[in-house]
């Protein structure tokens, strides 16, 4: 006589059915992950590539003129070319 075949365990198969909602709600949510690992890496990048801003420049400081009093160093900006206007 054969031997008998032992039977093997049938296999669970595990089954996702989504709406076309779930499946668009799934995109939106991908999407703004990604999209704020992009600004993430852009603000990643700009700070390892640009020098940090010194703070010298963007403040007035106070120095003795010789008189006993304080000026303020004060910063102006002057356009240099002029707009021309063309009227028609």
């Amino acid at each position: 006589m054969a031997p008998r075949k032992k039977r093997k365990k049938p296999v669970k198969k595990i089954k996702f059915q989504l709406t076309f909602s779930g499946i668009a709600g799934i995109g939106v949510v991908c999407f703004c992950v990604f999209l704020w690992m992009f600004l993430f890496g852009v603000w990643a990048g700009q700070s390892l590539l640009y020098p940090p801003v010194s703070q010298k420049s963007i403040e007035a400081e106070p120095f003795d003129s010789g008189e006993g009093q304080q000026v303020l160093d004060v910063i102006q900006l002057e356009a240099e070319n002029k707009k021309i206007v063309i009227k028609r």
